[in-house]
């Protein structure tokens, strides 16, 4: 047997901290560390495995030969197994071989800690040794007031390996070539964060990369770690933030993952009515094992601290809270109190998030939530589960099925584009327009877009323009910003090419227009998620399908006023009520020539009337164009 010398990282205070469950570091301490030890390099490795009787390194060093390099575990019941071997360097392909003392199950794993990983399909772990410098100081000084929430939060989220492709070369493009196109990109359209969808390693592209099998690894397919790092930094340079998908929810069974580690259920819970999710054919982390919720807060704490990511995204949190989430009768088993919540899930949200804020207080944790489940985005000590954002799937379900209807017929369905707006204000909301919103058979948004060409572009203008008029923070999948055709497909790059018609330039420049509009109007952000921050002036002229309303700023002065026509008719002399007396310019037209509209109906300054109207004091005449929505403010 090749040598491998006993030493450890770990110390009693560090394996105390992990056996409670409250080591959120841990990646400091498990999985390959290249070290020079008593004046020898070579490299450390640690993995928990409790249910091994052996536990060796096998890698292209040693021939893959099991048995070559046995690790040690430790006395104190831990289930560490650790040692040092010589000579192992950077860029060296390792796996554990793991005998089990369970049935003589023999496994065969990658490093569940693991820094890099092969480029899939390939599955091992590669050691790696960091070495990047940052740049980003000045971004890590001023990111508190760029992640707060009374700032702009105009997100754009993106699929790495289907934004752009190099045709020629049929492949994506790497972390260093698009910390140079994506990031131009983004500054352009004036998006103040990223959103990137799973880039932990993952197996299989059609998941798109939300079953993980290397939680602490950015997936090679684009680039290595520095790499990685290369690109974030560039964004931070631009004043561009960068929230990750994260994925606390479940993990695939493939042979080299978490899946049945040691021969025994370790990361996942022994129960299939709590450790397989029927929907995605994977296994659910156990979180009551105070170890797996180390692993993973140690996970969501290490993208923030090594990679100065300013966000979790976290996905599939309905999946976490619910013990029924898409389960029939007698597939699942109320909690204690008899109730479908998931308690010790729900803890470990608790604690997860107090955690990243008392580390990161300048970043954002958002919960994909789907359900009305109450507190999401409180925090923990007034009852919540702590987020800072939670995504307010309710406006997008009714706001898309709303702007799918021929217009005659809105008129009956008015309730369902102001009724987000009876509970906006109970969480800190972000408004999603995702990429669940595009596949499967539900079209692209623009294909949701009823009526003639002209009018399909008109209905996409007017619903991105009243997204980012409504209150909360804003995101919106590639491809979108332009007017998409076709449903997103992960495995080809966007059509760029309909940037050649007018239509789509004019989607592209209205979203510009909106990003640089958000930014402008404190209006619009510094009260998007209080009430305070929202006035309306009518939501009950379904006559017409037209809404109007206020939006204010911390400033008196602040105010805009919002109008949607929901409808192909214009209107000539549409009177609204205003709160004061003044001259009302228009800031924002939807329907202006640049954006691909009529350019027919722009207004000029209004003088308010004395007259009360709408339960205001003064009143207004305002030319509405067709399907679109106008904003003015008033000239001081």
């Amino acid at each position: 047997m090749a040598t491998v010398i006993a030493h450890s990282l770990f110390s009693e205070f560090d394996i105390n901290l992990f056996k409670s469950g409250k080591h959120f570091r841990l990646y400091e301490k498990f999985g390959s560390h290249p070290l020079k030890l008593d004046g020898e390099l070579g490299t450390y490795f640690a993995v928990w495995a409790p249910g091994a009787k052996q536990v060796s390194v096998v890698g292209d060093f040693n021939h893959w030969q099991d048995g070559e390099h046995q690790l040690q575990v430790r006395w104190d019941g831990s289930g560490i197994w650790e040692g040092f071997i010589p000579k192992l360097s950077k860029g060296s392909l390792y796996k554990y071989k793991i005998h089990s003392n369970h049935n003589n199950i023999i496994t065969e794993k990658a490093d569940p800690y693991a820094r890099y990983c092969e480029h899939p399909p390939n599955t091992a772990s590669v050691i790696w040794e960091d070495d990047y410098t940052w740049k980003d100081k000045s971004w890590l000084k001023k990111r508190k007031k760029h992640n707060a929430l009374n700032a702009p939060f105009s997100v754009y989220e993106v699929h790495l390996a289907s934004w752009k492709k190099k045709i020629e070369e049929d492949r994506s493009l790497t972390y260093v070539e698009l910390a140079d196109e994506l990031v131009s990109y983004v500054k352009e359209m004036g998006f103040t964060h990223v959103e990137l969808m799973p880039i932990m390693e993952y197996p299989y592209n059609p998941s798109w990369g939300y079953q993980i099998t290397g939680y602490f690894a950015p997936t090679a397919r684009f680039g290595n770690p520095e790499e990685f790092k290369f690109l974030v930094d560039e964004l931070h340079q631009n004043d561009i933030g960068i929230i990750l998908d994260w994925v606390p929810s479940h993990f695939p069974e493939d042979r080299h993952g978490l899946g049945y580690f040691d021969g025994t259920h370790l990361y996942e819970h022994p129960d299939p009515k709590k450790g397989y999710h029927p929907d995605w054919k994977s296994l659910i982390f156990n979180y009551n094992r105070n170890e797996v919720r180390a692993f993973l807060i140690s996970n969501a704490l290490f993208w923030l601290e090594q990679f100065h990511i300013d966000g979790l995204r976290v996905d599939a949190v309905a999946s976490i809270i619910y013990l029924d989430y898409s389960r029939d009768e007698g597939e699942w088993e109320p909690n204690k109190f008899g109730e479908n919540k998931n308690l010790e899930a729900i803890s470990f949200l608790e604690e997860l998030n107090k955690e990243i804020y008392a580390s990161f207080p300048d970043v954002q944790s958002i919960a994909e939530e789907s359900t009305a489940f109450p507190g999401v985005s409180k925090p923990v000590f007034m009852g919540g589960l702590g987020f800072g954002m939670k995504w307010m799937m309710g406006w997008m379900h009714d706001t898309l099925q709303y702007f799918s209807k021929e217009p005659i017929y809105r008129k009956y369905h008015h309730n369902d584009i102001s009724f987000s707006l009876t509970y906006v204000f109970t969480e800190n909301f972000m408004l999603p327009l995702s990429h669940d919103e595009v596949v499967y058979g539900k079209r692209s948004i623009l294909g949701r877009m009823p009526g003639d060409e002209w009018q399909r572009f008109a209905n996409l203008r007017l619903l991105y323009a009243y997204m980012f008029m409504h209150p909360g923070a804003k995101l919106l999948f590639q491809g979108c910003e332009f007017g998409q055709s076709e449903e997103w497909d992960y495995q080809n790059s966007l059509d760029w090419h309909l940037l050649e018609y007018a239509p789509h330039k004019g989607i592209m420049e209205l979203i510009k227009n909106l990003n640089k509009l958000y930014r402008k109007e404190p209006a619009l952000y510094e009260k998007q998620f209080v009430q305070e921050g929202f006035e309306w002036i009518d939501y009950d002229d379904a006559e017409n399908s037209v809404l109007s309303f206020i939006r204010k700023g911390d400033k008196a002065e602040d105010k805009l006023i919002i109008v949607c026509n929901l409808t192909p008719t214009a209107h000539h002399n549409y009177k609204i009520g205003v709160p004061k007396a003044g001259k009302l310019r228009e800031i924002f037209n939807s329907d202006h020539k640049k954006f691909y509209g009529t350019g027919d109906y722009k207004n000029a300054t209004i003088t308010t009337t004395d007259e009360p109207w709408h339960s205001q004091k003064y009143s207004a005449d305002l030319k509405l164009p067709p399907l679109a929505l106008v904003a003015f403010n008033y000239i001081v």
